[in-house]
Parts: structure tokens; sequence; C-alpha cells
């Protein structure tokens, strides 16, 4: 019988009220988007759910009614995997490993950046919102399988 296809998972942070055509682009064909927050406009939130479901929460710079209906923390799950969302992992309040977390999906640092702690894979996917500094403007994506997680980080062009 064959191995079912991977579920993607688009991944986008810090657009600080801009969505560029090009992120649009980079997350079509997502199965599900997760915003790791500084959302700045609940519109986005609106635009990228014509695409997939969005999970999203709360960013540091997300201020108002809106915004005040998210939560600063969330759990999905996609098939047998949890993917823990949080905007700033400092405030990561608790162990993924011990939770049973596959990924944790983070953003605020705009800084894309993927790594390995305790067999949890941690992404962050950079900002894909207004360019600050020297920084790249990058999303990222899940590829969930029965064979666990892998990530991918996508540089948008300039």
């Amino acid at each position: 019988m064959p191995s079912a296809a991977p579920t993607r998972i688009g991944l986008i942070a810090d657009t600080h009220g801009l969505l560029r055509p090009e992120a649009m682009e980079a997350l079509h064909g997502s199965d599900r988007i997760i915003h790791a927050g500084d959302i700045g406009d609940p519109a986005i939130l609106e635009r990228l759910s014509q695409i997939a479901p969005v999970t999203a929460v709360r960013g540091n710079n997300d201020k108002g009614g809106w915004a005040a209906t998210l939560p600063r923390t969330d759990l999905v799950r996609v098939g047998r995997a949890f993917i823990y969302v949080i905007h700033d992992l400092a405030e990561l309040d608790l162990d993924p490993a011990a939770a049973g977390c596959s990924a944790v999906v983070s953003g605020h640092s705009h800084r894309p950046r993927q790594e390995w702690r305790d067999g949890v894979h941690n992404i962050n996917p950079g900002s894909a919102g207004p360019r600050r500094f020297s920084l790249p403007v990058a999303l990222g994506c899940l590829l969930v399988s029965a064979g666990g997680v892998e990530a991918e980080l996508i540089e948008l062009p300039r």
C-alpha cells in the first residue's frame, strides 16, 4: 500500500501588516498555514485563509480587539505530529520534548532559523513583512508524514 502524501504546512511570521504577493505564491498549495505572530492586520489572516485553514498566535505587536481573540500559544495536531506555536521562543512555557511535540514554530526575531533540540524541530520562518536591517524576507514550510517532520526555509525574492 503506498504511503500517504505528506501534509504541507506553510509557516509565516512577522508580517507586521504587509502580506507580499511572493509570500502568497510561496504558500499556495499548503494544506494548512501557521502564522507565528506579529500579524499586524486581521485582513492578513483572511487572505491566508483563502489558501488553507490558518492557525495564528498573537505577537507582541498585535494590539486591539481582533488580536485579543488570538491565543498566545497553540498546539496543532497533524496526523501523529504535535506542533507547538509561540511568537517569542524566549517565552516558551513547556518542555516540547516532554510534551511529545515534533516541532516548535516561533517568530519574533525576524531571523530564519531551524535547529533540532532534544529531538524536536525548532523553526522560525523569519519575517515575511517589511524588511528589517539586512535580514532576508522569508517564510517556511513543514512537511509532516508518517516518517516525521521535515522543515524548509524559503527566502523570498527581493
